[in-house]
């Protein structure tokens, strides 16, 4: 199957709606109906603001990245971006095309 992967970039602690923006996401997500997406932390990173963020063992801040990736249809991702916008959310993203599918699908003999 042919679709795209849609991965959102949130800062750890960032709220919306008076919930941190990645669990948002993927509580809007499941609502939309998408068939899964999954969150990552990173170790470190930096934005368009150039300011670097990075974990320290006495920091509890929670300023780290936080991926947000789904893999979906055209379709699903116009929709879901749409819905997004709608709620007020502003966020960075990256969607790029995907070739996807299950290994058992495969047919192999």
């Amino acid at each position: 199957m042919n679709g795209c992967f849609l991965k959102f970039y949130v800062a750890e602690n960032r709220r919306h709606r008076h919930q941190l923006a990645y669990e948002w996401l993927l509580e809007e997500a499941k609502k939309f109906g998408l068939s899964g997406g999954s969150a990552f932390r990173a170790l470190a990173g930096f934005g368009r603001h150039g300011r670097l963020h990075e974990e320290h063992f006495f920091e509890l801040a929670g300023d780290l990245p936080v991926e947000v990736g789904f893999v979906v249809t055209q379709e699903e991702a116009d929709h879901f971006l749409d819905h997004i916008a709608q709620a007020g959310l502003d966020l960075f993203y990256l969607r790029v095309p995907v070739s996807y599918g299950f290994v058992s699908d495969r047919g192999v003999d």
